[in-house]
């Protein structure tokens, strides 16, 4: 098949599979159980490697922007541009391609063992239908422990750089805090809650397909893991470029 066209069949699939999964949702049977596994592997499993992430993205932000702003005498607004960097961009992208590798290529690789060894099969012949068993309780996860969890890199960010500033770099406590809670607004908070939740639609859509798709073995398996991972990485960082564009139009 031309790559075009099967670029354009592939983003076909995935948003009839999306629409499916939403219009399904209200439908019995609800499988709530099935939402909290999820919820509870992708958010509580996740929790460890988003601290660190936040944590060292913050103190990496506060060491390199200090010294610049120490030449201009500026020191002071250090905690505004470590808080509106992790708020704006940093928190909810970084957060979202950590989510992409871990969850998201565990999503395709079950997906796709499941696949190949024709349990998602198994399970149309019983009446069962895949999109709402499989697909819809981790993207609704996705979507609810993504923004949870970027809130979380934030927050840990902002402690990661302020223990930076005051230990390294000699910003007093007080001027961090004070610089760092007048840096934000309404729409950065907005705009830092939308962008995962987009984000993590992204992984989930991306991934289910990837893993739903999946042909020749085990090896197919692989594939679709890492094809999972580089195309939700691509189109996290190509929709934030957009998405922060029509933040700044309305802002």
């Amino acid at each position: 098949m031309n790559p075009l066209f099967e670029a354009v069949y592939e983003v076909q699939e995935a948003t009839m599979m999306a629409g499916r999964a939403f219009r399904r949702a209200a439908s019995k049977p609800h499988y709530f159980r099935e939402i909290v596994t999820q919820m509870d592997l992708i958010g509580v499993g996740s929790i460890l490697i988003i601290v660190l992430t936040g944590a060292f993205t913050g103190g990496i932000l506060a060491l390199n922007t200090a010294p610049t702003l120490k030449t201009f005498g500026a020191t002071a607004k250090t905690g505004q541009l470590v808080m509106t960097s992790l708020v704006r961009e940093m928190g909810p992208v970084l957060a979202s391609l950590m989510l992409a590798g871990r969850v998201g290529s565990a999503i395709a690789a079950e997906l796709g063992s499941m696949v190949v060894s024709e349990q998602v099969d198994a399970m149309r012949a019983l009446g069962t239908d895949p999109i709402k068993k499989l697909v819809w309780p981790r993207l609704l996860a996705l979507m609810v422990m993504c923004p949870a969890l970027t809130l979380l890199a934030d927050m840990v960010g902002s402690v990661g750089g302020w223990a930076v500033s005051s230990s390294l770099l000699g910003v007093p406590s007080s001027v961090y805090i004070r610089s760092a809670k007048d840096a934000l607004t309404y729409n950065d908070l907005i705009g830092g809650l939308v962008k995962p939740l987009v984000f993590g639609f992204i992984i989930a859509i991306v991934s289910c397909r990837a893993g739903l798709r999946t042909h020749g073995g085990t090896v197919g398996v692989g594939r679709s893991t890492t094809q999972s991972v580089v195309l939700s990485d691509i189109l996290i960082l190509a929709t934030d470029f957009f998405l922060q564009k029509v933040i700044q139009v309305f802002s």
